[in-house]
């Protein structure tokens, strides 16, 4: 089912993200970042029938297009405005856990790329917003006109790996106020000049844009919750755009394929760590050739997958064997008495 009047979105890496989560008729999935519902879409499309989908963005424009591409299934779609960051908060709401997939497709949607007035790009003037939500405090333009010097080139060298950090820092110290992103570009452009084809200032764009939506935080506190709220072989599928990110995703991923994450220099193991994730994809997924001409912007995607693998022996010691798998592995999670023992175990994990 399609909706043809819905905004236009290509989803990056569809086939290979549906086929990391192993979709399946009758599954239960979260999508982290809604944003146009692309991948939504295909998600309702391969678990129908019986599939059901708990779709999730700060952004509450994004949310009202992917409401409107998703309006065919409306009885099998939630979608909630929030941040990933309260994932596990929102699914307690509304009791949705444990579930068969979770996917994240971190950075910008082409929605708000191309949103003249949010000012995520200096393609077009726009404010210096960059905020995911309104309802957030802090935009672009406070980080920039109040933030000191030193503040301002540590963000811009952390999250936009700018060699030339100091020295845009004290430019933009010396010419601020700002109001505009043209504004903002303009000066680190004549700060460190054009190189290559890459716009100079894309860099501290990009760390601005991080800085104001805390987006790795983020990003670590909600993988954590994530794995909690993944049932027996669950799959847990990260698409991400630039290497802070991908680092973020690629250690947490290795870590919890681990038993012991102890220092090579121990002895014996004190860490009592345990396992709670099989890695699905060793190596990085990228787009192909095909899919980076088709649509340039996914030429720096990267796609890592995993697979909850802790035994429901291990994580259901007060709840017997059979009941745990009628909770998992059929609706029966629906039921106020089963929600209830399921709801213990999570919170305990």
């Amino acid at each position: 089912m399609s909706n043809k009047s819905a905004p236009s979105h290509t989803p990056v890496l569809l086939s290979e993200a549906l086929q990391a989560l192993a979709v399946q008729p009758g599954g239960r999935y979260i999508d982290c970042t809604l944003g146009g519902a692309g991948h939504a879409t295909a998600i309702l499309d391969k678990s129908s029938p019986g599939g059901q989908l708990l779709g999730i963005d700060a952004d509450p424009k994004a949310l009202e297009a992917a409401r409107e591409r998703l309006q065919n299934y409306r009885d099998s779609a939630l979608l909630v405005n929030g941040n990933f960051a309260d994932l596990q908060a929102i699914c307690l709401k509304y009791d949705f856990f444990p579930v068969h997939g979770i996917l994240f497709d971190l950075g910008l949607s082409s929605l708000q790329l191309n949103n003249a007035g949010r000012g995520f790009s200096f393609q077009q003037d726009a404010p210096l917003d960059m905020r995911f939500s309104p309802d957030q405090k802090v935009s672009a333009a406070d980080i920039v006109n109040a933030a000191s010097e030193a503040k301002l080139a540590r963000i811009i060298k952390t999250y936009g790996e700018e060699s030339y950090s100091n020295r845009i820092a004290r430019n933009i110290v010396d010419e601020r106020p700002f109001k505009t992103t043209r504004q903002l570009a303009s000066v680190i452009e004549k700060t460190i000049g054009r190189r290559g084809k890459i716009h100079p200032a894309t860099r501290t764009f990009q760390a601005l844009r991080i800085a104001v939506n805390h987006e790795l935080e983020n990003l670590e506190s909600a993988l954590r919750q994530a794995v909690d709220l993944l049932g027996y072989e669950g799959r847990l599928v990260v698409i991400s755009y630039h290497s802070l990110e991908d680092r973020i995703v690629k250690q947490f991923m290795r870590t919890e394929s681990r038993d012991c994450i102890c220092p090579p220099s121990t002895p014996t193991c004190v860490c009592d760590h345990t396992a709670s994730l099989r890695l699905i994809n060793k190596k990085v997924i990228t787009p192909s050739a095909v899919e980076v001409k088709s649509n340039p912007r996914s030429r720096s995607a990267r796609l890592r997958a995993a697979e909850r693998i802790t035994e429901q022996d291990d994580c259901c010691e007060v709840i017997d064997e059979p009941v745990f798998s009628t909770i998992v592995r059929t609706r029966g999670w629906r039921r106020p008495v089963l929600l209830q023992k399921i709801r213990t175990v999570f919170l305990a994990a």
